[in-house]
């Protein structure tokens, strides 16, 4: 027998008052069918064009509205916006929890402070209270708190969550598992027990738990990166292509700016298509062979072999690997060079930048390395444009085509200095920047 699902235009158009009571009705009803995540869509756009028509009172209550299905579709930033412009202990609460998954913790704790004193129930604050501070890293406080609800230890899963983030917090990863199980049998949809839950088997290469618990998550907004990242790469590791593709192609509509997702989602399509033969094997290994062919043995200009020795190119296979644009961006390096490599690749039937047009087909693409952790391997997907760099540092960027920390921190020093307008003071700032984050340039 279908399932009837849970109106939700009904629980949020309708209803001229949203109060807290509705919040479980809400969360229930988004985990019945992905469908209900594209109804919430609609209605919130439906509401938007409510809120530009209203005043007063009734325009906050649709900011409310508005702010919460916000949150649960993973919009934070929208969350804020539209709950700041709210009042009441429900509007508060909640933009506490935005302002805590965006990690602005002072500002979560303020807003949680609002709540309790506005009418929320004190118990539930306390306890997000806790989480925020352990995140501080004051994991005295938390356990403080934490002691002055443990009254709730019997009925209460958010409680054994943050149970199971200070045991995990202070190393002790089995006590912290143990809170996170029951977390999750007192409300088998609490999202961040069952994230941690997947983590934690993620860490200790239990791969097919790892997927369970983070496949559980989806089911329950709102949905963080971390679980589409690392879900995606887990069915890499398992062959599923066409499910990490979909977890990529998720985290490209939510983020269009998202490098590291593009990347991702890319690779996970390529393989997609790709089966093995011997034949196939054949082609490759002779295609190898061809494309680790030293550039030493080609007759160039003193010029163009100079440039390429700068630039640390050092066979076909690497000429294919970088674009004409790149290429020209090196100091002395003009149209006459160009045109000479030109020549070379076409005798063996390639061209300049044809592994990038392919996606990279017959090379291995760089990923994060695998002993990094999860907050090192954000840091390498972030954009290059983090850094702050100055204008003509940044110009540098883009003729090479560096756009994320891990692709500039893969670049040697000489190879940044090839670029025309790069020098020795660009140069140090970049190390500088790099330094600053624990970080470095190849070689370095």
């Amino acid at each position: 027998m279908t399932e009837t699902l849970i109106d939700l235009r009904a629980l949020l158009v309708e209803r001229e008052d949203f109060e807290g009571s509705m919040v479980s009705r809400l969360r229930e009803g988004l985990a019945q069918a992905p469908a209900q995540i594209k109804n919430l869509r609609e209605i919130s756009e439906v509401l938007e064009k409510r809120l530009a028509v209203s005043a007063g009172p009734a325009q906050k209550k649709i900011h409310l509205k508005i702010g919460v299905a916000q949150f649960y579709l993973g919009h934070m930033d929208k969350a804020v916006e539209h709950l700041k412009q709210s009042e009441g202990p429900l509007a508060a609460f909640f933009l506490g929890r935005a302002y805590n998954a965006r990690q602005e913790f002072d500002e979560a704790l303020k807003a949680f402070d609002k709540a309790e004193k506005s009418g929320y129930a004190a118990q539930q604050v306390q306890l997000q209270r806790a989480g925020v501070v352990r995140q501080q890293g004051n994991a005295t406080e938390a356990r403080a708190i934490l002691a002055k609800v443990k009254d709730m230890a019997t009925h209460n899963a958010e409680f054994h969550y943050q149970e199971g983030g200070l045991a995990e917090a202070e190393g002790d990863v089995v006590r912290a598992t143990k809170s996170y199980e029951r977390s999750v049998d007192l409300d088998p949809a609490h999202t961040g027990a069952l994230f941690r839950l997947g983590f934690l088997n993620d860490l200790a290469g239990n791969d097919h738990e790892a997927i369970g618990y983070y496949e559980r998550c989806l089911k329950h907004p709102p949905v963080n990166k971390g679980t589409l990242y690392n879900l995606g790469v887990l069915y890499e590791d398992s062959g599923i292509y066409d499910k990490a593709t979909d977890c990529y192609k998720r985290l490209t509509k939510a983020d269009p700016h998202d490098e590291r997702a593009r990347l991702f989602r890319k690779d996970a399509e390529a393989s997609l298509s790709q089966f093995y033969s011997p034949e196939d094997e054949k082609v490759s290994m002779q295609w190898k062979q061809v494309m680790e062919v030293p550039i030493t043995d080609f007759e160039l200009s003193v010029r163009s072999r100079n440039c390429l020795k700068r630039m640390n190119i050092r066979t076909l296979g690497d000429l294919t690997r970088i674009s004409e644009p790149q290429l020209l961006a090196s100091k002395n390096f003009g149209e006459t060079s160009l045109e000479e490599i030109k020549v070379i690749m076409t005798q063996k039937g390639l061209r300049i930048g044809q592994s990038l047009d392919q996606g990279q087909q017959h090379e291995f693409k760089l990923r994060p390395q695998s002993n990094l952790s999860p907050e090192e391997q954000a840091m390498m997907g972030k954009p290059v444009s983090e850094l702050n760099l100055s204008v003509r540092a940044r110009k540098c960027m883009n003729r090479l085509q560096i756009t994320t920390i891990g692709e500039l921190c893969q670049r040697t020093s000489d190879e940044l200095m090839e670029a025309k307008n790069f020098g020795v003071t660009s140069l140090t700032e970049v190390k500088e920047k790099l330094t600053g984050l624990g970080l470095k340039l190849r070689g370095d």
